[in-house]
């Protein structure tokens, strides 16, 4: 007579653990590009400068502008600001680029594609984070920058209050260059894979298209349209151009730049072998 054991065979280590939730996946990348980009000194410094820079200009530009002789009623009271934003662009560009050029400089994307082999997850994780602190970053400047420049053309009566239509949606619109910028950087940081590359890129593709901008006509304007530049000032512009697009369409053009650089960096990253 044979005995048998009537106990169930044990499971596979395999099949006794659940799989993870695709929300608990994306929640665990978020928090690990979280830590990376808080944890670098860097990233303190540059937005410091990023925030800081843009605010004293934006006043230093105000109070010139306010005691210009023959200033005219032709002065646009926003674009002291705008032109602040202008000199933190290249802070917020240089840490998108060190986002992602920092890890293939060091070896530790090797780690990070290890333990997260969705790529594009990786690169949606990133462009997530940076664009939140950048943004947040942006539209404190945009504020900040709005109240002490009108602080100061209110005394010669040049300035507006933020009621007026079409003063909010332009601050806002400003808050969004950093974020534009940076997000750029990143993918260019990706698609590079080196840090001074990746800076030298940016760079090219914000002035080498204002180059072409300058084309004889018609030429020079309808490239003028497309330009990262040009859609940055339309939108913030309390009186916009003529010459340009709609502020709605130039502000597509104005996020299309960081969207198109984003999507050919996901398209090279799964083709490579890091």
């Amino acid at each position: 007579m044979t005995v048998t054991d009537a106990r169930p065979a044990p499971k596979s280590p395999a099949a006794a653990v659940p799989p993870v939730p695709l929300a608990v996946r994306a929640r665990d990348v978020l928090i690990s590009e979280w830590i990376k980009l808080r944890s670098v000194r860097s990233t303190y410094w540059t937005l410091l400068v990023a925030v800081v820079t843009p605010i004293g200009l934006s006043a230093l530009v105000a109070v010139t502008l306010a005691n210009a002789p023959g200033h005219g009623p032709a002065l646009d009271p926003l674009l002291p600001g705008v032109l602040s934003q202008e000199y933190a662009v290249l802070a917020v560009g240089v840490l998108g680029v060190l986002t992602f050029s920092a890890e293939f400089s060091t070896g530790l994307v090797r780690t990070t594609f290890t333990a997260v082999p969705r790529r594009r997850a990786v690169l949606a994780a990133k462009a997530a984070v940076l664009g939140a602190v950048t943004l947040a970053a942006g539209e404190v400047v945009a504020f900040v920058s709005f109240g002490l420049v009108q602080a100061v053309l209110s005394g010669k009566h040049l300035g507006v209050s933020l009621s007026r239509p079409g003063v909010p949606g332009a601050v806002l619109a400003s808050g969004l260059i950093l974020f534009v910028v940076a997000t750029m950087g990143l993918g260019l940081g990706a698609i590079v894979r080196h840090t001074a590359g990746g800076i030298a890129a940016l760079v090219g593709l914000i002035v080498l298209p204002v180059i072409l901008a300058l084309l004889p006509p018609p030429w020079g304007a309808r490239v003028s349209r497309f330009t990262l530049v040009e859609a940055a000032r339309q939108v913030t512009a309390l009186h916009p151009a003529t010459n340009l697009f709609a502020p709605g369409l130039s502000l597509l053009v104005l996020l299309a730049w960081p969207a198109l650089t984003l999507l050919a960096a996901a398209l090279l990253m799964t083709r490579r072998d890091i």
